[in-house]
């Protein structure tokens, strides 16, 4: 058994020396995640809620530039295609992408968009752990603008030649359409190349890609009834026949993930790490972006869902919206 796990974790180590070597494309819906830090000074007058004082505000890149954020903490070479707005949430978001080395030069900003935000409140009396207490979402319009559209179309052309993995982050605020999805599948299919998919709302539409990272209340969704543990073995590989990917990645919170792959039996990965997560707030980017960094370094679906699995139990356990890095994962391999 010894040399058994010896041997995996050498492997695993050697699949994440190679993500430096790669090169990975994230198209899809960039967030600005913000947090409101306060402590609860006293009870308003004018209503009975509590007065926060403002004590700071964070801002974050989320979505798809969280998924790019965590490629690039994991060493990889990355490029980011989105829109954004020319607004202060736009702004911060994009510096921090670029002091972490992504290439932003295919994220189009203009003007006339207003940038997603999530702005959460995290509140606490003065010497307590500030803890979530609201979230207000500020959703930037459908992209409507023919000029725009024209714009990421050629963006995406460009840059899905020249890479060794693609993502699509969909969080369903209309970034990704049909003709970029047919742009994908032609030229990144042809290239034999991974093709990972991330959708809340519209996965059932992805189809005849490499694989998907969906949460179990997702596949409930997609199956259109509730599953136990033994219904999510038959329905988790109905569901990747359904869709046409080679594998399906299941994430389950602290019960693991499970890995349905073509022609195999369902692989069910243990959690890793504490029992009890100190924040879960874009740990699926984590998931996803190092699911598909391990499958562009020539990692197996196990191999690479195995190390999505430790990448989920490091994230987890930071605090906001977060990345890791190639020496955290590593050394989380080698506990």
């Amino acid at each position: 058994m010894t040399i058994e796990r010896t041997l995996l974790q050498e492997r695993l180590i050697s699949i994440v020396r190679r993500f430096p070597q790669r090169k990975v494309l994230v198209i899809g819906d960039c967030v600005a995640d913000q947090f409101v830090f306060g402590a609860i000074s006293r009870v308003s007058r004018e209503a009975p809620v509590f007065i926060l004082k403002h004590e700071h505000t964070e801002t974050a890149p989320g979505g798809a530039a969280n998924c790019a954020m965590n490629l690039a903490s994991l060493g990889a070479a990355v490029s980011l295609i989105g829109v954004a707005g020319e607004d202060e949430a736009g702004r911060a978001m994009m510096e921090k992408l670029q002091a972490s080395g992504v290439d932003c030069s295919s994220l189009i900003t203009s003007p006339s968009l207003n940038t997603t935000t999530k702005v959460r409140i995290l509140a606490g009396h003065v010497h307590s752990t500030r803890q979530q207490v609201i979230r207000i979402d500020y959703e930037g319009q459908p992209l409507t603008d023919f000029r725009l559209r024209r714009s990421l179309q050629e963006k995406v052309d460009k840059e899905v030649g020249a890479t060794d993995a693609v993502i699509i982050s969909d969080y369903n605020y209309g970034t990704v359409n049909a003709d970029i999805v047919s742009t994908i599948r032609d030229t990144a299919g042809a290239r034999g190349i991974p093709i990972l998919v991330d959708s809340r709302f519209q996965l059932s539409s992805y189809t005849g890609f490499t694989s998907a990272t969906p949460n179990e209340e997702e596949v409930e969704t997609l199956l259109g009834k509730p599953v136990d543990e033994n219904e999510l073995n038959s329905g988790g590989q109905e569901l990747r026949e359904r869709l046409g990917y080679r594998a399906l990645l299941v994430t389950r919170g602290g019960r693991g993930m499970t890995l349905f792959e073509e022609g195999v039996e369902p692989l069910q990965i243990d959690a890793v790490g504490a029992r009890a997560p100190v924040d879960g707030t874009g740990a699926g980017d984590t998931v996803i972006a190092t699911y598909t960094l391990a499958l562009a370094s020539d990692a197996s679906f196990p191999d690479a869902a195995r190390l999505a699995n430790y990448a989920g139990g490091l994230v987890v356990m930071k605090r906001g919206t977060a990345a890791i890095t190639s020496d955290e994962l590593g050394e989380s391999v080698l506990r």
